[in-house]
């Protein structure tokens, strides 16, 4: 049985406030993760050429003011 499967058998037997308490935990711990994937993606120029084409957009004003 795979660790996914094993997670999975785990969470269906959670109470409610488990469950609660556990949604909690999972998006704090997603964000962090995807926030230093970000960070590290950032540091290795992988989005520079976004960066640089928003810029551009930007310039030539296309682009809209939220």
């Amino acid at each position: 049985m795979s660790n996914v499967q094993e997670l999975e058998r785990a969470v269906r037997q959670l109470s409610s406030e488990e469950l609660t308490a556990f949604r909690v935990w999972f998006a704090e711990f997603d964000a962090e993760v995807w926030d230093r994937e970000f960070e590290e993606d950032v540091a290795a120029g992988r989005l520079n050429a976004l960066a640089e084409r928003a810029l551009q957009h930007l310039s030539a004003g296309r682009c809209t003011d939220l």
